[in-house]
């Protein structure tokens, strides 16, 4: 077929200008738009696509350079004075199934029951030995709550101090619960209540859970309030940090001060804020709760590799980086396995039956090489150490070489 001319010359398909139909003759001028149109179209496209690809980009670094989780000031402080004071006391648990302890091998159980009946009128005439077995001397622990009053109730844990077998059915006496001070907080009394179970017949005994101690909901009545001044210096509150870090308290400032709109908060060290707070006691606790919602940005833990020498358990925070270094890491073995023969003398010899240990000894080294190891993310630190095949407690020893190699950028930490 004869080419057209060029001033006759037809679309093969759908224009790009939108403007002209299929099959329709152009001339070289509308040739040369179409051209032109269809061009830019193509490099719009390309335009569109790398400002998406540039706009992924942006979201993706901003996901990732987002600052760390702001927490409330009630998450890494408390108020200076608002806590809870420990209270203690000793007391007889009675009512016990035959459980409780053996007053010969604990002396003062009977003492104690003595004593007390003493006070309520009753006389052991003395001399007599009390065989008991359905009391047990305890101890009784509690925690006494900031701002609690007289009339107030408190838990308590029971835990017996001599041989008693269970506690389970048992009744708490009147317990006085002394603070640091020697004064009496608290009075315990109360019906035990014990988790564990055990049973035992025939020389066999079965156990679930613990039954020398137990707990009694609401088993102490507040006798006494703990004393605090809140404020009494002027209205002067005390903001004490939970972990000193000069940097959290100089955000933590910050904060406060930007809520507030005035300078409230003075840092004093790395872990206690003053507070310039007002005299009235209404207004002052809707400072405090205004304080403990103000939202800090802590500022990120320091390096630090904890170690666990008991359960050889190692745990690290996702500042631990590693500087490039060489380890080899192999484990030696030694088996000995010993074998008794016996020597037999000859008849009517005067010889003697002896038997003759017989040991075998062998030593086995796995193949060790060097490998890198380095990482600048936790999980690049992980990922490497793994690499070794070291077993946790082998790995203790590898981080400390690490450390003293300085390779390892962190604080090695023993409990």
């Amino acid at each position: 077929m004869a080419e057209l001319p060029m001033t006759e010359r037809r679309m093969p398909g759908p224009s790009m200008a939108g403007f002209l139909m299929p099959g329709y003759p152009m001339t070289e001028l509308q040739w040369a738009i179409a051209m032109r149109l269809s061009n830019l179209w193509i490099n719009s496209c390309r335009v569109i696509n790398a400002w998406a690809i540039q706009l992924g980009a942006l979201v993706l670094i901003g996901l990732l350079s987002l600052p760390a989780q702001a927490e409330s000031v009630r998450e890494l402080a408390s108020f200076a004075g608002v806590r809870d004071n420990q209270l203690v006391g000793y007391g007889l648990v009675v009512g016990l199934d035959s459980t409780g302890d053996q007053t010969t091998q604990a002396p003062f159980t009977s003492q104690s029951l003595t004593n007390m009946l003493s006070q309520l009128g009753v006389t052991v005439p003395a001399g007599t030995n009390l065989q008991l077995r359905n009391v047990a001397a305890v101890m009784v622990t509690a925690d006494l709550p900031p701002f609690s009053r007289p009339g107030q109730r408190l838990d308590i844990v029971v835990s017996s101090i001599a041989n008693a077998r269970s506690l389970r059915g048992g009744t708490l006496l009147m317990t006085p619960l002394k603070g640091a001070d020697g004064d009496t907080y608290a009075i315990a009394q109360g019906n035990m209540l014990v988790g564990g179970a055990g049973a035992q017949a025939g020389g066999s005994s079965v156990q679930i859970n613990q039954q020398a101690s137990g707990r009694i909901p609401n088993g102490a009545l507040v006798e006494r309030e703990v004393p605090l001044n809140l404020g009494g210096n002027g209205g002067m509150l005390e903001l004490q940090l939970n972990d000193s870090d000069f940097g959290t308290v100089q955000r933590m400032v910050t904060a406060i001060n930007n809520e507030f709109g005035q300078s409230v908060a003075y840092a004093r060290n790395g872990r206690v804020i003053a507070l310039d707070g007002p005299t009235d006691d209404n207004a002052r606790v809707n400072f405090m709760a205004r304080i403990e919602n103000v939202q800090v940005t802590p500022t990120e833990a320091p390096a630090l590799v904890v170690l666990n020498s008991r359960t050889g358990s190692v745990v690290m925070n996702s500042a631990v980086t590693l500087r490039e270094a060489a380890v080899a890491h192999g484990s030696l073995s030694i088996m000995i396995d010993t074998q008794f023969g016996v020597s037999q003398p000859n008849p009517f010899g005067e010889g003697e039956t002896v038997v003759v240990p017989d040991a075998d000894i062998d030593i086995e080294q796995q193949e060790a090489y060097l490998q890198i190891v380095e990482g600048a993310q936790l999980n690049e630190v992980v990922n490497a150490l793994n690499a070794l095949g070291a077993t946790p407690q082998d790995l203790m020893s590898i981080l400390e070489a690490l450390k003293a190699s300085g390779s390892l950028r962190a604080e090695l930490e023993v409990i």
